[in-house]
């Protein structure tokens, strides 16, 4: 079976920005797939994310393109290897014009910190305990 990959496309108002954040983060962008319109950030070697310029991302929906600033339509949760790196990254993203957007939640056995990136985006970042995860 071949490994699945997932491409989020997300729309943003200034790419340039917004490469800028996110590589404050520590994330890089393929070039292959990289323009004026569109930066194709590597969060994983499955995970991508399509930062679009609006004009571009308009061509991909007959649909009116919600403000993040003001709607949500989607969290865009991810996972790191410790609860460090939970703040790590949430503190990062704040230092670099990111809003944390509620209080940190502590489960015991999961830990999660939000943040909205420059164009409202939210962002969850998790640490979930190995030892409660069980197998499919």
């Amino acid at each position: 079976m071949s490994s699945k990959q997932i491409f989020v496309n997300l729309p943003v108002k200034d790419l340039k920005k917004s490469m800028t954040f996110f590589s404050g983060l520590g994330y890089t962008f393929n070039p292959q797939f990289t323009d004026d319109n569109a930066a194709c950030m590597v969060i994983s070697e499955q995970i991508f994310a399509m930062l679009v310029t609006e004009a571009r991302f308009r061509d991909f929906t007959p649909k009116k393109i919600v403000d993040a600033q003001d709607s949500t339509e989607v969290l865009i949760a991810l996972s790191t290897d410790s609860r460090a790196g939970v703040d790590s990254l949430v503190d990062k993203a704040i230092s670099l014009g990111g809003k944390e957007i509620k209080e940190p939640q502590d489960y015991g056995f999961m830990y999660y910190r939000s943040f909205q990136d420059l164009d409202g985006h939210i962002w969850e970042t998790l640490y979930m305990d190995p030892a409660h995860v069980q197998d499919a």
